[in-house]
């Protein structure tokens, strides 16, 4: 049986595949289910699904498989799983690319990392025979484990929450609209493989613990975490995570403003108008929120859906934003202001190595 060696990212997905996470797929995509996503984002019998989920491999390592084969599957020196080869297929990246993630500029980097993956692909369906342990692990819930906590909760309404920073004041926003809408609050924050630069997973994990006992009712929110890449795609990304929350057994999912971007890559409410045209496909409701801000004369987080005063007077509202957290903290900026992010969630991050310093694949 033909061995193969998977990085961090490879087997992140393998686990996620023989978990259900990326549900309907069961396995790495074939040529059919690439071409079809990346065209016209839906599998071929239909079913919506925005993101190709590949294994690449080098030439070298393609030149060794054959069609049909079976391969073991190897992280770290330990066979960790099986995958039957149905398909092996290569592909103009730069023209995938801009299908993709609506540019095929390098600097993106989602299209920088998609560049860098090997020339061919190899598809087939899987089978995760050893879970690996990572720093997140604790956190790390199955699907069928958070639908056994929401039937044993009594949660029969559950909003998903993505994010991949600590929490800052316009989440805790939403999140608490989240909570008025359900029984229950899911937060799942994306800690598998990011970019340098964004938080490492250990803080935003310090954070959360923080913020969840000291500020939301507890018996009301369940915290977990999501180990798969991050894909900065944008409005496709926005969908896929909807996707994914549906298959942990949520039942609303909010999509905010952004969602998922980098840079000006993306329109503000591109993501919004991308789940609409999935609605009622999903399988989960898409709450749909505006980016909140902080406004000196509302005096406190308000949205542009409830205070007039990003339109006439500009100068009196503030943004909140991730990038923005970033910005102040990478900067060795330990004190931020109140209304920006809660003194004891910034306490709880206090001394800690907070930023991923290089890329991981």
């Amino acid at each position: 049986m033909t061995e193969l060696v998977l990085n961090r990212r490879q087997y992140l997905e393998l686990e996620n595949l023989a978990d259900g996470v990326f549900a309907p797929l069961a396995g790495f995509m074939n040529e059919d289910e690439f071409k079809s996503v990346n065209d016209g984002l839906r599998l071929p019998g239909g079913a919506p699904f925005p993101l190709p989920v590949v294994l690449d491999l080098s030439a070298e390592q393609g030149a060794a498989v054959s069609p049909g084969a079976r391969l073991t599957l190897l992280y770290e020196g330990q066979d960790v799983g099986e995958l039957r080869a149905d398909s092996l297929y290569s592909c103009d990246k730069m023209v995938e690319a801009k299908k993709i993630f609506g540019t095929d500029d390098a600097n993106h980097p989602g299209v920088a990392h998609f560049l860098r993956m090997g020339r061919m692909f190899v598809g087939g369906p899987v089978r995760l025979t050893r879970r690996v342990r990572f720093e997140f692990s604790e956190y790390a819930l199955t699907p069928a484990d958070t639908r056994g906590h929401f039937k044993q909760r009594g949660w029969r309404t559950i909003v998903g929450f993505q994010t991949r920073n600590v929490p800052h004041r316009a989440h805790e926003y939403l999140q608490r609209q989240a909570l008025e809408r359900a029984e229950g609050l899911f937060i799942q924050p994306l800690v598998g493989i990011k970019r340098r630069g964004d938080y490492r997973p250990t803080a935003i994990l310090s954070a959360y613990r923080t913020f969840i006992d000291r500020f939301l009712p507890t018996d009301r929110v369940l915290l977990g975490v999501l180990s798969t890449a991050m894909r900065y795609a944008g409005p496709r990304e926005a969908v896929f995570h909807a996707i994914i929350r549906r298959n942990y057994g949520c039942t609303h999912f909010v999509v905010g403003r952004d969602h998922a971007g980098v840079g000006n890559y993306y329109g503000a409410y591109e993501a919004h108008e991308l789940t609409r045209r999935f609605e009622g496909e999903l399988g989960i409701e898409v709450l749909r929120c505006a980016g909140p801000f902080h406004c000196t004369l509302c005096g406190g987080i308000v949205t542009e859906r409830t205070c007039p005063h990003l339109e006439t007077q500009p100068g009196v509202t503030r943004q909140i934003s991730g990038s923005q957290a970033r910005a102040l903290l990478s900067n060795g900026q330990r004190s931020v202001p109140d209304w920006f992010m809660r003194p004891e969630v910034l306490a709880s991050v206090a001394g800690q190595s907070l930023f991923i310093e290089e890329d991981v694949e």
